[in-house]
Order: C-alpha cells, then sequence, then structure tokens
C-alpha cells in the first residue's frame, strides 16, 4: 500500500507496511492506548514503519499534539501483542492502537504535555463517534497485558480524559488502614477479588490464592485506577474502588 485517505481528518498518513485483516471480520470495540517508550517520536515512526520490526499502531501522537496514523482503522495493526480482555485473546483485531510519544519508566518518564492530551482526547472522540466504543474499553496496555506491560503509566491522565468524555473512571476511595489482601492470603476474599477483577475485564483465574498473578494484575488495576500507590495489595481503597468501578458500569456488564 502506497498510502489512504486519514480517518482522522487531522493525521499526516505515514503508511507502515505491518498490518492485516481483522480476523473473523471482528469490528474494533476496544481504544487501546500505550506510550512509545522511546527517545524521540521520530524514532518511533520509524520503527512503526519498519519491516523489520513486525510491530505497527493505527496512530501516533507526538508532543506537540500531531497526529500520524500509519494503520487504517479498518485494518489490524500489531500493537497488543501477547493480551486479553473479558476473554478475548486477539485484542489486535479487536482494538483501536493509539502510541503516546513519551519515552517512558527507562528513559525518565517526563508528564505528558496538555496539547499532547487535547489531541489524544480528540482522536479518541472520533474514533468514539466512527465504531461506538463503550466507556469502559477505553483501555491500556497495561490491562489488557498486566505484568507484561506498564503503559501508559501512572502520569498518565485518565480523569482528564474522562472529563472530556473518553474512558470510564470514577473517584478512588481514599488510601488508609482497614483489612488487606496479600501474596500467600487465601479463601473466600481472595475468590471475591480475583470474581470482581474477571468480571471487570482482566485476565485472572479465579484460584482463591493471592499468588503472582494476582499481585501483578492488581498493580495494573491501580496503576489505571488507583495510581496513588501501586504496590500490588488489594487494600480497602483498591477494593472499595473496584467496587465503585463495578457498580457504574450498565446493568447488563456488572
Amino acid at each position: 500500500m502506497t498510502g489512504f485517505l486519514p480517518d482522522h481528518d487531522r493525521a499526516e498518513v505515514r503508511v507502515s507496511p505491518n498490518f492485516g485483516p481483522r480476523r473473523d471480520c471482528v469490528r474494533p470495540d476496544i481504544i487501546l492506548l500505550h506510550y512509545t517508550g522511546m527517545q524521540t517520536g521520530d524514532s518511533a515512526v520509524a520503527w512503526l514503519c519498519d519491516p523489520v520490526s513486525d510491530v505497527s499502531a493505527h496512530y501516533l501522537v507526538e508532543e506537540d499534539g500531531h497526529i500520524v496514523q500509519m494503520v487504517r482503522e479498518s485494518d489490524r495493526a500489531w500493537h497488543a501483542g501477547k493480551a486479553s480482555w473479558r476473554g478475548r485473546a486477539d485484542i489486535n483485531s479487536s482494538s483501536i492502537g493509539i502510541e503516546i510519544v513519551n519515552p517512558g519508566h527507562a528513559f525518565g518518564y517526563p508528564d505528558f504535555p496538555d496539547c499532547q492530551i487535547a489531541s489524544v482526547i480528540d482522536l479518541c472522540r472520533g474514533i468514539i463517534d466512527r465504531h461506538d466504543i463503550r466507556p469502559e474499553r477505553v483501555l491500556a496496555h497495561s490491562d489488557v497485558s498486566p505484568g507484561r506491560k506498564i503503559d501508559p503509566g501512572e502520569k498518565f491522565p485518565w480523569p482528564t480524559l474522562f472529563a472530556a468524555g473518553v474512558g470510564h473512571l470514577v473517584e478512588p476511595a481514599p488510601i488508609g488502614g482497614g483489612r488487606f489482601l496479600t501474596s500467600g492470603d487465601r479463601g473466600e476474599p481472595v475468590e471475591a477479588l480475583q470474581s470482581m477483577l474477571a468480571l471487570y475485564g482482566y485476565g485472572i483465574g479465579i484460584s482463591g490464592e493471592f499468588d503472582t498473578l494476582t499481585k501483578t494484575v492488581v498493580e495494573a488495576f491501580q496503576r489505571h485506577f488507583r495510581p496513588a500507590r501501586i504496590d500490588g495489595v488489594a487494600d480497602r481503597s483498591t477494593v472499595e474502588t473496584l467496587h465503585r468501578l463495578l457498580a457504574s458500569l450498565p446493568g447488563s456488564l456488572a
């Protein structure tokens, strides 16, 4: 492919060869947000458009708000890797991937500029309108690949997106004392925690054992929904925030 008309009217097209058809005629119903984790936006675009890399994304948003589209929304970009959400493993076929230029944790992890986030919001709104994507399906890479990925990270301003009508969020419960669940715990409270995380969408089994995977998934949840403390401990604040999140879902999902 030598070019295409952008789906987003403010996007510059830079074609990546790394794409294919969405499998089983699946339509996108997830927006998946990443950070690039590279030192410059130019290097990220070059990598996402390099046939050697075997990776791509639909969009990239520069620090100054400039938007690059590399894969058509109708096609399957290769950005999610090994991932799952609500029992579905082929996240690439069901998602539109947005890379947000930020060097990430390996290179100092700076704040996301306001103009960049404004463009992310504008882009997401357009995708939501075009594909009727539900708020709770605007996700972080860390949500669908807990432990393997931590982007876009705890500094990403989810409340700003939510205030603009993008994504699903609740006010986190305040951090304080009270009962908590942590590595090595077993029993019905752990099973209930795992059930709630799975109900929201996280890829976790219901074993009743607070194992390594449970800790990793709790960390992923905290990174998105309770970023003030990311420690993998299911304290009262974490559990209450999860309760609030589930309660705010449409009745057919909770």
